[in-house]
């Protein structure tokens, strides 16, 4: 128990890196880059952790390092980063909260695993707190920003029930790194073609978009793996719920996002629909077994699904046969 509660601290960077990656984005980097923005987040962090992995992908791992690159990374990064510049901070943390219900349909369509009952109404529950917490928002709240969000958690969703069917054969670590890596080589070449040249690198830009690489993505991937070794997959679950609330207070202390009761009770539904559907019995035992890649993780919110796949998918995503 004393060795697990070790890991509690640095796990928990993991959903909070995730939560400030929103106001990071939104703040300091450029909105009109999206594909650099997505590209100079996914490369370099995936060849460190290729560094730190020492593992190529091996027989089908090619291919599907590659699709899961494309969805996992490439297309969901974009779509994270428009989301997070087109809504305010504490919105973009808080309507990416909603992925565990989009996970679960999207699972249930394309792997035939119906979730249980509890699962689906926290999903339920999740769901509402989101749509309470905009509700009557206002300013700031646009549908173009909403549908990037949506398309984020639709895609990351598709990647993610594809890497848990694949999930054996790779280590969670060297598949997320194989991810990074190939999802940034993609992007490079279509980011020098629509955007031009690189974004310009003044001290506030480069500095931001260090913390968005090493931080929130190379060293949270990092932490967020060993964390799924070591802990219970509930109690990693429930270090997700960190992350909209990361956003949120970020969002409401330094950009000035509304926050009211309620915002606040919206937050409270979306902590409760993650509690009710959190992994039980054997799904909350420590499992080695390897995660879905970044998709899950890099949504942050997603907190529990992840951990589920890890601890032997029997989480309301599910898994491939």
């Amino acid at each position: 128990m004393e060795a697990n509660a070790r890991w509690v601290l640095p796990t928990a960077l993991a959903p909070l890196a995730w939560g400030a990656n929103y106001h990071v984005t939104h703040a300091y980097l450029p909105a009109d880059r999206p594909l650099w923005g997505a590209a100079l987040r996914a490369l370099p962090a995936g060849l460190l952790l290729l560094a730190l992995a020492r593992r190529r992908p091996h027989g089908a791992w090619w291919w599907r390092s590659a699709l899961l690159g494309l969805l996992n990374t490439a297309v969901f990064f974009v779509l994270l980063y428009l989301a997070s510049q087109l809504l305010p901070t504490s919105a973009a943390a808080t309507v990416m909260a909603a992925s565990p219900l989009t996970m679960l349909l999207t699972a249930w369509a394309l792997a035939g695993r119906r979730p249980p009952p509890a699962h689906l109404a926290g999903a339920v529950v999740g769901l509402a707190g989101v749509a309470l917490t905009l509700l009557g928002t206002g300013e700031g709240i646009g549908w173009t920003g909403l549908t990037a969000s949506a398309a984020a958690m639709l895609v990351s969703s598709v990647g993610y029930v594809l890497a848990v069917r694949w999930r054996e054969g790779a280590d969670p670590l060297a598949a997320t790194s194989w991810q990074l890596t190939a999802g940034g080589l993609m992007l490079l070449p279509l980011a020098a073609a629509a955007e031009g040249a690189p974004p310009p690198m003044d001290t506030p830009t480069l500095l931001a978009f260090g913390y968005v690489t090493l931080i929130a993505t190379a060293l949270a991937f990092t932490c967020w793996f060993a964390g799924l070794r070591h802990l219970p997959a509930g109690t990693v679950g429930l270090l997700g719920l960190l992350n909209p609330l990361a956003g949120v207070l970020l969002g409401t202390a330094l950009d000035g996002d509304a926050f009211g009761a309620r915002q606040g009770a919206g937050l409270a539904l979306v902590a409760a629909g993650i509690l009710l559907g959190r992994p039980r019995g054997r799904a909350a035992e420590p499992g080695p077994g390897p995660g879905p890649g970044p998709a899950a993780t890099g949504t942050a919110a997603t907190g529990t699904a992840v951990a589920g796949a890890a601890a032997g998918a029997r989480l309301p995503a599910g898994r491939g046969a």
